[in-house]
């Protein structure tokens, strides 16, 4: 492929001018990329992979005992994992602390984005039984993303009418790293993009996924919020075309331990046409993030029955502890009103079994003070925040 089809092959920087501004935005070819994917051995070999590592996540996670529980705390990982690649400081203790303590407290800033995020992912996933992947899903999780947070007044749920670029936070445009498609050309670029989400050409869904996501951040169609949307739309995608049962293979993860050659990959098509290059980097991400799940999975099994077992030989009350043990796989952090709530017991009740899972070392308090005290199954806790 000849040097200038490639740097052609994505799109063009065409010439703007603002005020006496003058610069260059990128306006992306509709896709499939032209001309086409070069699918050699080794690409194709990594796709296999990725596409077995995805198989097994699935089989592992079906025979966990309660597996909605498991999906309900990653959620909420991934919320936290994504959030922080666009600058949030909360950690997955901070939210579930939040959820756990139930009080009219203000909602910390950074918090409010990963609840949000964590509502965005429940909501879109609810939605896909009606709505498919399209523009009126992504402008309906962005309007909820950005809902009462950071960004809220820069009109959620609607395509943006201004020019953006991506830089060094608080970078002017004159010193901006990339700057997408300007604002008259969003429209169409998404719809370009809409129909190729819904184009029934055969082609492995994971390339495809791949080849969505690049260009949604490359159109970067918002003000703000776009990082997290399109990563939302990878699990909206694997969960839409069967790819995943349950939404559990999430890239974040994987992107900010490479943030940046996520950052120069997707360059690299805009500027040289490297579509291949990027699938390679992403199917890679699906392979390792897939593996790690997977094994979460399965060590989070077999912490369950190690402490199923240390429950059954000690003097707790046997079916009340039970009930506990698997509520604390979607409730890691609580207070003992949660515990009342949870096992419908009097208040002195859900003392006395926190206090023996304390002694049992399952819980441990995480704020100091002997009232409103908060409790942690740290193991769980511990295995899940790898990598937070």
């Amino acid at each position: 492929m000849a040097r200038d089809e490639l740097q052609l092959r994505a799109g063009t920087l065409v010439n703007q001018l603002a005020g006496d501004l003058r610069y260059q935005a990128f306006i992306p070819k509709p896709l499939p990329p032209a001309p086409p994917l070069r699918t050699d051995m080794a690409l194709l070999q990594l796709l296999s992979e990725a596409d077995q590592a995805l198989g097994r996540l699935d089989i592992v996670t079906e025979r966990l005992p309660n597996p909605d529980l498991f999906v309900a705390m990653y959620v909420r990982k991934e919320a936290v994992l994504s959030s922080q690649i666009e600058g949030t400081q909360s950690s997955l203790v901070d939210l579930l602390e939040y959820e756990a303590e139930q009080t009219a407290r203000r909602l910390p800033p950074d918090v409010g984005e990963v609840l949000n995020h964590v509502h965005a992912m429940n909501q879109g996933l609810a939605l896909l039984s009606d709505i498919p992947v399209s523009l009126r899903l992504i402008r309906e999780m962005h309007a909820l993303l950005l809902r009462g947070v950071r960004g809220e007044e820069r009109n959620p749920g609607e395509f943006r009418t201004s020019q953006n670029w991506v830089g060094p936070k608080g970078c002017p445009l004159s010193q901006a790293v990339y700057v997408p498609p300007p604002p008259h050309e969003v429209v169409s670029a998404m719809s370009d993009l809409e129909r190729f989400i819904h184009d029934q050409t055969p082609m492995p869904i994971l390339l495809k996924i791949g080849l969505i996501h690049a260009q949604f951040e490359t159109i970067h169609p918002f003000v703000d919020g776009n990082g997290r949307l399109g990563r939302l739309l990878i699990t909206f995608l694997l969960c839409e075309r069967g790819a995943l049962q349950r939404p559990l293979l999430y890239l974040s993860h994987y992107l900010k331990r490479n943030r940046q050659e996520y950052y120069d990959r997707l360059m690299a098509i805009r500027l040289r046409g490297q579509w291949e290059e990027w699938l390679r980097f992403f199917l890679q991400g699906v392979l390792e993030v897939s593996r790690e799940a997977t094994d979460t999975a399965r060590r989070v099994s077999a912490l369950r029955e190690r402490h199923r077992n240390l429950i059954q030989d000690s003097e707790a009350p046997l079916a009340k502890s039970l009930v506990l043990l698997d509520a604390l796989y979607a409730s890691p952090v609580l207070m003992v009103k949660g515990v009342q709530q949870i096992l419908q017991v009097t208040n002195p009740y859900a003392n006395t079994l926190v206090s023996r899972f304390v002694d049992l070392g399952l819980l441990r308090q995480i704020n100091t003070g002997a009232r409103n005290r908060v409790f942690a199954y740290g193991d769980y806790l511990d295995l899940l925040s790898e990598g937070t």
